[in-house]
């Protein structure tokens, strides 16, 4: 290892190693059992003598600092005013059921195939691509996406429309970047909607319009204003309500944006999880110079590859390219890689469908748990995607309902958060995508508990 110290000028060589190395020690720049260089390294890279830094070694273990032992590294011990450093990692809060939103089930990622796809990827990937990157992604993975995208979701694209980011907080704000560039001055959202949209506009200095949602999806009223420059949707599963856009809601959200040179932004965070039929389309496909489709390996494999991806109006292409130059000149090049391996090798379809089918069990389990033991608080929304929305009934109060969730270590959502301005419902927000496979029949358990005892 290499360890960076600062010898004080005016003393002997050995004092000063052994002044920084307490220093060092005290200020937990070295914590308790950090191992330490070699004498023999250390000594080459400070310019020392070895016997220097063996003496400092021997005087700091004298003092208790350091634990040496014959033929064993030299580590930071507990010693005279050392103490662990403050700045430790808290770990999560304990839970028994685990029902927080927008996660899928961790233990289910697909390790195997994903370290095959990376060694595959660093087998036949020449040196030049693991270079400066182009802003845009790996050519490879873009031509992928482009033909999974058509297969699998009906978007009409290209490669070269095709922008890699790192999920989509990071391509919403890449786009609403863009759209304030060009002079733009607000984004229309579903209300309820995701907070973290509404975050991402606002922090790029956009204002904000609120639309309706209800069963059809969000209502076209409210965007026909030319100052707006986009809408953002979630047509294929309304998030949380859980609707999907109607056919007629579709149209009339393109021809609007059509209007008023605006765009539609499609956040299709779980379009491939549909239950009840085939997933429907992506809305891109009826308008693919109007609408920004936008989407990640969130939910479909995990959130921590810090994978999404932009399919662009042409129009939008150079600046939104220009926005990710800006923010971070790239997205991780062996990740894009592997997924591109994943997708062209056909693994990451099957570990789609094996999640459809078992993510399907988890909604039907749940929703038979509700009718049994809560049949006034119904599951809203069609059956899709990793979560579900429950609505109270009058008397059951979503605050208390939380505050007894969280006494019993259950993690849940509360619909409050989704809401732009006064909540218009009350109600909770079950990811029951998050549990990992063995644990979720016992969480349901709890939940039910919870349910019963609430009303």
């Amino acid at each position: 290892m290499d360890l960076h110290l600062e010898l004080p000028p005016g003393r002997g060589r050995r004092t000063a190693l052994e002044h920084a190395l307490r220093e060092a020690i005290r200020d937990n720049r070295l914590a308790p059992g950090e191992r330490l260089p070699s004498s023999r390294a250390l000594a080459g890279q400070l310019g020392l003598a070895r016997g220097t830094v063996v003496e400092a070694y021997t005087q700091l273990a004298a003092e208790g600092y350091l634990r040496s032992r014959q033929g064993a590294v030299t580590e930071v011990a507990r010693g005279p005013g050392i103490s662990p450093g403050t700045a430790t990692v808290s770990a999560p809060s304990r839970v028994v059921a685990d029902f927080r939103l927008g996660r899928p089930d961790l233990s289910m990622f697909p390790r195997a195939e994903w370290l095959r796809a990376l060694r595959r990827a660093l087998h036949v990937t020449p040196h030049a691509e693991l270079g400066p990157l182009d802003p845009r992604g790996a050519p490879r993975l873009r031509t992928e996406l482009a033909g999974y995208l058509g297969r699998a979701r009906g978007v009409l694209t290209t490669p070269e429309r095709i922008v890699v980011c790192s999920g989509f907080t990071q391509g919403l704000r890449l786009v609403c970047d863009a759209l304030a560039g060009a002079g733009r001055r607000s984004i229309a959202v579903e209300n309820p909607g995701l907070p973290d949209h509404r975050a991402t506009i606002a922090a790029s200095g956009l204002d904000i319009l609120p639309l309706g949602v209800d069963s059809d999806g969000a209502q076209p009223a409210g965007f026909a204003a030319a100052s707006i420059a986009a809408v953002l949707l979630t047509p294929a599963h309304q998030a949380p309500w859980g609707a999907t856009l109607s056919a007629d809601r579709r149209a009339e959200f393109v021809r609007l944006a059509a209007a008023h040179g605006a765009y539609v932004i499609e956040d299709d965070y779980d379009g491939e999880f549909r239950y009840d039929r085939h997933p429907v389309g992506a809305l891109q496909g009826l308008a693919p110079e109007r609408v920004i489709y936008a989407g990640s390996a969130s939910k479909s494999l995990a959130p921590g590859l810090r994978l999404g991806w932009l399919a662009l109006p042409a129009d939008l292409v150079d600046a939104v390219v220009e926005a990710k130059r800006r923010a971070d000149r790239g997205t991780d090049i062996l990740a894009q890689l592997a997924l591109a391996e994943l997708i062209e090798s056909g693994a990451l379809d099957r570990h789609i469908r094996r999640m459809r089918r078992r993510y399907r069990q988890r909604r039907d389990a749940l929703a038979a748990v509700v009718a049994r033991v809560a049949p006034r608080m119904p599951l809203q929304g069609i059956a899709a995607g990793l979560h579900a929305v429950l609505l109270l009934p009058e008397g059951v109060s979503e605050a208390d309902l939380l505050a007894a969730a969280r006494q019993r270590e259950i993690s849940l959502t509360g619909l409050a958060p989704f809401w732009h301005g006064p909540p218009k419902a009350e109600g909770i927000v079950v990811g029951y995508g998050t549990p990992a496979e063995h644990e979720y029949p016992r969480a349901l358990g709890h939940l039910g508990k919870l349910l019963t005892d609430s009303g």
